[in-house]
């Protein structure tokens, strides 16, 4: 586990694919004790969890995240699987899903639920003010950094929405995060300090180059 900031933690690498690295999160920060964003794909980093006094939370972006470690997570942790309403046939094949998501929203955990469907038909966005009240962005893979260092849209045809990822990429632009978190990444990092950059000239570059793919 790598601690990103006071109240966030980083499970090790993973690799589901050449050239694409992911990892989950661990915030400490809930009002109902830790939550784990995305999922791991080994076990490797359990010990290190159960160190930090666990998980009773969990979040998937979507389906795409969901494997054998949601199982594995409930039963060592208890952890309430949150995750999105549309794609809950794929995600309850591994794990009971608790939580159904399906509008935007603030939950009781302080987590402001955001619907941002394109890449696939589920795809959720999950917004987090720290106590510090630092602004986390966890966007899943609709919006990560290119190894080119521009902000890019997952758009995956013929699984992703063109369309629909758009509109999604614009509810994005509306946020002002200070702290941007993919779930899987061609870059060197996941995790993005924006300071002066301006949140929504990266995601206009992405829509420009959605745009310019269809």
């Amino acid at each position: 586990m790598r601690r990103i900031r006071d109240d966030l933690w980083e499970t090790s690498t993973d690799s589901p694919f050449p050239g694409l690295t992911t990892h989950a999160y661990l915030w400490t920060g809930g009002p109902d004790g830790n939550v784990l964003f995305y999922s791991p794909a080994t076990d490797a980093d359990f010990d290190g969890l159960d160190h930090l006094r666990g998980v009773h939370h969990q979040y998937l972006s979507h389906r795409d995240e969901a494997g054998p470690m949601l199982a594995r997570i409930q039963q060592r942790f208890g952890a309430t699987l949150h995750a999105p309403a549309p794609e809950l046939a794929d995600i309850g094949k591994r794990a009971p899903v608790g939580v159904p998501l399906s509008n935007r929203h603030v939950d009781d955990n302080g987590i402001e639920v955001i619907p941002t469907p394109g890449h696939t038909p589920g795809s959720t966005s999950y917004l987090v003010t720290a106590g510090d009240g630092t602004r986390l962005l966890f966007t899943g893979d609709t919006l990560f950094e290119g190894d080119d260092g521009n902000w890019a849209a997952g758009y995956l045809p013929p699984m992703s929405d063109a369309a629909t990822l758009a509109e999604s990429l614009q509810v994005l632009r509306t946020l002002t995060p200070d702290v941007v978190i993919s779930s899987a990444f061609p870059s060197d990092s996941a995790v993005h300090v924006l300071g002066t950059q301006r949140w929504s000239d990266h995601v206009d570059g992405a829509l420009q180059r959605l745009r310019a793919e269809v």
